[in-house]
């Protein structure tokens, strides 16, 4: 069982720089891939980043590619994604996720509850 909590969302103005951190329990977390997805009012939901276990794989698609990195620290059991350059558009509900692999598709085991980050023009 793995629990995962995000933080660090809010409001920030475009241009600006936030870092969210997906917390997980659980002494297996270093054994699972952790992925962020965002869900936009109205829209589906949208993975956005992707890391391996071991944190040596990396997946993000081109949409925040160069704006957006995902890390993470096995230690604290903690993955954090990185945003820079944030534009209104990235305004959405933002959702850590564990599974045994990265999938760009909503099919993981575990969700947290997500944090919501507004960014105005």
């Amino acid at each position: 069982q793995v629990q995962l909590v995000e933080s660090g969302g809010g409001l920030v103005q475009a241009g600006d720089s936030l870092r969210l951190s997906c917390a997980a329990s659980g002494r297996t977390f270093s054994t699972y891939a952790i992925a962020w997805f965002r869900q936009a009012s109205g829209k589906r939901r949208e993975f956005i980043a992707g890391i391996s276990a071991s944190g040596g794989d990396r997946v993000l698609p081109d949409s925040v590619k160069g704006r957006f990195t995902i890390s993470r620290d096995n230690a604290k059991n903690t993955v954090y994604l990185q945003m820079n350059s944030l534009k209104p558009e990235d305004t959405a509900v933002y959702y850590c996720a564990a599974d045994r692999v990265v999938r760009i598709t909503t099919q993981y085991i575990y969700w947290g509850q997500g944090t919501q980050v507004t960014v105005s023009s």
